[in-house]
């Protein structure tokens, strides 16, 4: 599960707030990349804090739980949410940055410095460290992914009504068989993304 080792780690070095950053929508064909940044207090004392893993590891039912046991005791949460358009734009990588810079800028009081899943922030002139598989590692950057997941799922819920017919609200915009399937048979909608296949190749 994770631990609060590299917080306890930025901390001794004198960093107070330090934020955990993860993304998700990075492989999806529609919709946004979501990034959430938390950070959270020195010392919890909670139950829930063990269940906390991975997004991609607990249930819908689960990550909604301790969604707002996060909110609860968080010092800090930030959201940055990059549109399908700015994916295509850009590219996924350069999106995926921007959506955790705006997570960064979103938080108040600010982060002094960072834990990030995988990836740098080179635009954010913040300590910061990258951690593989970071979302399994530290507690931070695990609360971070169930927020943003949390977040962007409630959002394709929305798109769903939007744009009736492509189950959106059921696959979240990832490519499913069933996804794929309607995506054949209506041709992409508004948020899908141009750049990526197979919506290229329907274009």
């Amino acid at each position: 599960m994770p631990s609060f080792v590299e917080e306890e780690i930025l901390a001794a070095q004198g960093y107070q707030r330090i934020a955990g950053i993860d993304e998700v929508g990075r492989g999806a064909i529609a919709g946004p990349v979501v990034a959430a940044a938390v950070i959270l207090p020195r010392q919890i004392d909670a139950p829930w804090l063990a269940e906390v893993r991975d997004s991609k590891l607990l249930t819908p039912a689960r990550r909604e739980f301790l969604f707002h046991h996060i909110h609860e005791v968080a010092i800090s949460i930030g959201i940055g949410l990059v549109p399908h358009y700015l994916v295509d734009a850009h590219g996924i990588v350069k999106a995926t940055r921007l959506a955790m810079k705006v997570a960064v800028e979103q938080l108040s009081p600010p982060a002094e410095s960072l834990l990030i899943d995988y990836m740098r922030l080179p635009e954010v002139r913040l300590p910061q460290k990258g951690i593989t598989n970071g979302d399994n590692l530290c507690m931070s950057i695990a609360c971070a992914s169930i927020i943003a997941k949390v977040a962007r799922d409630w959002l394709m819920v929305e798109f769903d009504e939007i744009y009736p017919g492509y189950g959106l609200a059921r696959h979240k915009g990832y490519g499913t068989r069933q996804h794929f399937a309607s995506l054949y048979r209506l041709g992409p909608c508004p948020i899908h993304r141009r750049s990526f296949k197979p919506v290229r190749l329907l274009k």
